[in-house]
């Protein structure tokens, strides 16, 4: 399930990523997947080394996807 809360944001936003942030989505990779479900979720706080523009934008854009 992570993957496709990942990937769906990657597909809708990847273009308009810049260098900066492409490199911090590669990076969620090296977070314990079971975290970064959590963060994304909002069942555990995110840590504020995570706690940035863009994934404030993945946030947003999963929780968007499950209100529909």
């Amino acid at each position: 399930e992570l993957d496709l809360l990942t990937g769906r944001f990657a597909d809708a936003v990847i273009g308009d990523l810049t260098d900066a942030e492409v490199e911090e989505f590669e990076g969620w990779c090296a977070a314990p997947d079971l975290d970064l479900y959590a963060w994304i979720n909002g069942s555990k706080p995110v840590p504020p080394d995570y706690d940035t523009p863009l994934f404030r934008r993945l946030k947003a854009f999963n929780h968007a996807a499950s209100a529909e």
